[in-house]
């Protein structure tokens, strides 16, 4: 069964938590795919995964790049899956893939400090469970780690 994670970002920007997700991935031996919701966003975060770390880079690719099929980490727009990615990562309110079961994880980020984010997260949510999708709902408590509030 697909498991969902929604992760409620409050204290710390989308920049800093998704190369640490991303990283977690690639150590599980995940393929990956993020889907962000305009070509500027993939573009930034291409540059972004280049220079975030002084001692290393992450792996990635956009699926506009040749040899994105390649990629263990793909940075696209689309719903497709170029990369034969298990795990998915929604961003910047990007929608849950019609494909959703053929993943092992789906990864919602989402800005709690943005009330349209928020809701959106909340249509998600619900159309995650009524699909059948295993859910969890992580915030961060005052110290930054993740805890499992539903």
């Amino acid at each position: 069964m697909t498991e969902m994670f929604f992760y409620h970002l409050e204290r710390q920007p989308l920049e800093r938590v998704l190369p640490s997700l991303l990283e977690k991935s690639l150590e599980r031996g995940w393929r990956v795919v993020v889907q962000a919701a305009s070509d500027e966003r993939v573009e930034a975060l291409d540059a972004y995964l280049w220079t975030y770390r002084d001692d290393g880079f992450l792996p990635h690719g956009t699926a506009g790049q040749p040899g994105a099929a390649d990629q263990p980490v793909l940075i696209t727009t689309d719903q497709g899956n170029l990369n034969g990615a298990t795990v998915r990562f929604l961003i910047d309110g990007a929608p849950v893939p019609a494909d959703a079961a053929a993943y092992e994880r789906i990864v919602l980020l989402f800005d709690g400090n943005d009330e349209d984010a928020v809701a959106l997260a909340r249509t998600q949510w619900t159309e995650a469970k009524a699909r059948g999708l295993a859910t969890t709902y992580l915030q961060p408590d005052e110290e930054g780690r993740w805890r499992q509030k539903a």
